[in-house]
């Protein structure tokens, strides 16, 4: 939910730098790209500069623990900036949407079982909670990237539109 909370920061202060002017960043899809992909440097860098807090999250019957925080680290570092390639956008978007559901059982796992995790609140109901915004990750992460257009309508961008 901590990701969450920064996403729509983040978000609000894109739009409000829109508003002044900056025209990349006119439309609700180009203010939360540059949300999702600086929420996923952000929260990708950590899992590579402080692996030791994920590491718990990782299910017990996956080997290399730290490797496997290593990898989603860098996944979430490239796909956030695939969503700033125009090239790329597309791609990253549809594979950040398979990545946020491939790490939905490691998000079940720690509700059930639950955490102790620095940073992240003790609480049972967190992780309980936290299931409810995967669902919302996967439709940033397509929203973001230009594959949806739902539930504001519109036309999806033209440096995204397929030829």
């Amino acid at each position: 939910m901590v990701f969450f909370l920064f996403l729509l920061v983040l978000t609000g202060l894109a739009w409000l730098v829109g508003r002044l002017g900056v025209s990349c960043l006119r439309g609700p899809q180009a203010c939360m790209r540059l949300a999702l992909a600086a929420a996923l440097v952000f929260f990708g860098t950590d899992h590579l500069l402080t692996p030791e807090r994920y590491v718990p999250m990782v299910e017990g019957w996956l080997p290399w623990a730290g490797q496997m925080v290593a990898i989603t680290g860098i996944c979430e570092i490239a796909g956030g900036l695939g969503l700033l390639v125009p090239r790329l956008r597309r791609s990253a978007g549809l594979l950040l949407a398979v990545y946020f559901v491939a790490v939905f059982p490691a998000n079940v796992h720690n509700a059930i079982h639950g955490l102790t995790v620095d940073g992240l609140p003790a609480n049972q109901w967190y992780y309980w909670v936290r299931l409810g915004f995967q669902p919302l990750a996967v439709w940033w992460a397509l929203y973001s990237a230009g594959l949806l257009n739902w539930p504001f309508g519109g036309r999806i961008e033209a440096s995204v539109r397929p030829s």
